[in-house]
């Protein structure tokens, strides 16, 4: 069976009937799905292009974690635990004890839109409920699961770092390259495309511009963490495409997008 049927396949059945040893053979891609609960299958149309990497921007309302980008777009029933725990929780007990059955760890990125010391300590209670099935930090010891779940936005760092037991870790920036924090607090540092680099997409990228991303991309690479920028150009497919290109040429550890078709896509003409 072909890359594109299994995800046909897969998309047709919701995941929870595609079996492990079809979706063996299909490749994890280093793909990022920004916004993701915007799509029209939230979780599920990212899985269906077999995506690492997963975003979902919460607000925390009483004992709940809503699922928004903004406070005025809270719907009810839209949580954190309905929309991306449970069914990722499911996924897991399908698939022979990780999301896609193959045992790679998958990344949910949990973008704390509010408080972020309020939030983020109820979402340490409500991971709790997920131990079984999380990358699990002891100190700076790792028990690796099947979700490592990364916090980002509002994220109060010191806190993090002060605890002795966590359920998540925190998504640095690019001047934290220089910080020796460990991956095993830090996994991914991920930043502000327009803030570094002058190219739109359009064109060849510049010298200049090039050479900067490439040794970002190996500085992070050396120092154990995945490198993601967001708000990368994405005004045009061939923009998109160029983009894309020079990100993986560079081995930029995570490509965003929410374009989750075109990037599947592109991902399966460089491995064909």
């Amino acid at each position: 069976m072909t890359i594109k049927k299994i995800a046909v396949w897969c998309a047709i059945t919701a995941l929870a009937g595609c079996s492990v040893q079809e979706r063996e053979s299909v490749p994890v891609w280093n793909a990022h799905s920004h916004n993701d609960y915007e799509n029209e299958q939230p979780l599920f149309d990212a899985l269906s292009h077999h995506f690492k990497s997963i975003e979902a921007d919460v607000y925390a309302i009483g004992d709940s974690l809503f699922v928004a980008h903004d406070r005025d777009q809270i719907k009810p029933g839209r949580t954190l635990r309905q929309l991306y725990l449970e069914p990722l929780k499911t996924e897991i007990r399908n698939n022979n004890g990780s999301v896609y059955g193959t045992g790679e760890e998958v990344i949910l990125f949990i973008d704390i839109k509010d408080d972020g010391l309020k939030t983020y300590q109820l979402l340490h209670e409500v991971l709790q409920d997920y131990e079984s099935d999380l990358s699990v930090f002891h100190g700076e010891e790792k028990t690796e699961g099947s979700l490592l779940v990364v916090v980002s936005g509002n994220r109060p760092f010191e806190y993090m770092e002060a605890q002795d037991d966590r359920y998540a870790c925190y998504d640095g920036r690019l001047k934290d390259l220089d910080s020796d924090i460990s991956p095993n607090l830090m996994p991914v540092v991920s930043d502000n495309w327009a803030k570094y680099f002058e190219w739109n997409g359009t064109g060849e990228m510049p010298a200049p511009d090039r050479q900067k991303l490439n040794n970002v991309a190996a500085k992070a690479k050396s120092q154990g963490y995945l490198l993601r920028f967001w708000s990368t150009p994405n005004e045009t497919a061939d923009v998109r495409a160029a983009v894309w290109n020079e990100l993986m040429e560079a081995g930029v550890g995570l490509i965003g997008t929410d374009h989750l078709e075109e990037l599947d896509q592109f991902y399966v003409a460089k491995n064909e």
